[in-house]
């Protein structure tokens, strides 16, 4: 019997553990259904997923949401997003449903719809930025007309088994909850209305459940040590190693070749990680007061570009940052009495767009960051990152013995002392 319990509690441990990120604790994603009106079979809701992850975005091709409805609900319209079957819908006659399936699956419409197809914070190909990047671009809505359903707050059945796919797998959602109803706020705020009915639906998300192996590693390198710290071997696992490309190859140059696929298969270029992200982390400059770091980020992936990349850093000095020269920074602060990790991303129509493997595969910039002159070593990899995240992914460091050490500024002399004694031995012998 205990060792069923010791099990047990194993289990929900590493379960709950999976989707806990000590970088950002509380972030998640939150899709909120506010029901605006009463149909007569029905109802109309606002649905809205806010992205409350800090530094992580959800990327193209965008969310995909599903859900089993309680009952035989039917979706009789939609604006500001569609879903990708109709189903059976042929029992109807006159007005036929949007969607007849008990398990729907919805994606955002894509920019450039009809005026009377969008919706607010809609179509955008399903991608959304990170809170802690944009939190006005952390946003995706839609309004969705449901069937056959309840009318009033009594009958109405919570949808559930909600999933989401931003754009892979890696999220997992809980139970829809009803909530206090959201209030809004009319065109010249001098009016406050609110829905009939919400519920919210809470997704959080886990590297493990989204791939077995790391999507980016570390490289490292300094200037007092002419050793540069590759990235782990297979540090991302060599499953691609078979189907990769030199970089040199004549394949790169055939028609076609950086267009995507259905399943995002990679097209990698040959390197001994196999990641299609490389950091490198390059400690560059020593001044009295001040130093400096240049950060590199390598696309190795010649099917896959990058927009609203984000790089997450956790380093002891970055409660000091003086300047960042070519990415935007904004600190992210966890824990209120802890300032060690900070977030960048590229400059807004400048090099927010990370390009696929080649000669334009990659973005930079350089940190100055202030001494502490009570912490502040080039010792024992101080100097280095602790965590790297790209896209909320985390990186494969290197082990901390491969790091760039600090060599000794001289080699050791003889003490006079010893030669002292050594020399009145010799004038006694005499």
């Amino acid at each position: 019997m205990r060792l069923v319990i010791l099990v047990l509690c194993v289990i929900v441990l590493f379960s709950n553990a999976g989707a806990y990120d000590p970088l950002d604790p509380n972030g998640n994603v939150t899709i909120k259904w506010d029901i605006v009106s009463w149909t007569p079979d029905g109802y109309v809701a606002d649905v809205t997923l806010y992205n409350f992850q800090m530094f992580r975005h959800i990327m193209n091709p965008g969310w995909t949401l599903g859900w089993t409805w309680a009952k035989k609900e039917v979706i009789w319209s939609m604006i500001g997003a569609q879903t990708t079957e109709q189903g059976d819908c042929s029992k109807f006659k006159g007005n036929i449903p949007h969607c007849c399936k008990k398990i729907p699956t919805v994606v955002d419409l894509l920019p450039g719809v009809p005026y009377n197809q969008q919706f607010t914070n809609c179509c955008k190909g399903g991608v959304v930025a990170a809170w802690g990047q944009d939190p006005s671009q952390a946003i995706s809505s839609f309004q969705i007309s449901v069937g056959q359903a309840g009318t009033s707050n009594k009958t109405v059945k919570l949808p559930k088994n909600f999933t989401l796919l931003a754009p892979g797998p890696g999220y997992t959602c809980g139970r829809a909850k009803v909530v206090p109803s959201t209030t809004f706020l009319t065109p010249d705020k001098r009016r406050k209305t609110q829905a009939l009915m919400t519920w919210n639906v809470t997704c959080t998300y886990s590297q493990f459940l989204a791939r077995k192996n790391p999507a980016c590693c570390l490289s490292l390198s300094s200037f007092y040590n002419e050793t540069i710290t590759p990235c782990p071997s297979c540090a991302c696992g060599c499953q691609n190693k078979r189907n990769c490309v030199k970089s040199d190859s004549k394949i790169l140059s055939m028609v076609g070749v950086h267009t995507p696929k259905k399943d995002n298969e990679p097209l990698m270029q040959c390197t001994h990680h196999m990641c299609p992200i490389r950091v490198h982390w390059h400690v560059k400059q020593n001044y009295k007061d001040y130093w400096r770091v240049k950060i590199a980020i390598t696309n190795f992936n010649y099917r896959m570009n990058y927009s609203l990349w984000t790089l997450a850093i956790q380093h002891p000095n970055l409660n000091n940052v003086t300047q960042v020269f070519s990415f935007d920074y904004k600190p992210i602060l966890p824990y209120a009495s802890i300032n060690d990790t900070g977030m960048f991303f590229g400059m807004k129509y400048f090099n927010d767009l990370l390009m696929e493997a080649g000669p334009t595969g990659n973005v930079q910039s350089e940190v100055l960051l202030q001494k502490d002159k009570d912490t502040f070593t080039f010792k024992q990899g101080w100097a280095f990152p602790r965590k790297v995240y790209f896209n909320g992914d985390e990186c494969m460091l290197p082990p901390p013995d491969s790091y760039p050490f600090l060599p000794n500024s001289s080699p050791q002399t003889p003490s006079a002392f010893p030669a002292l004694i050594l020399s009145l031995i010799f004038f006694l012998v005499l």
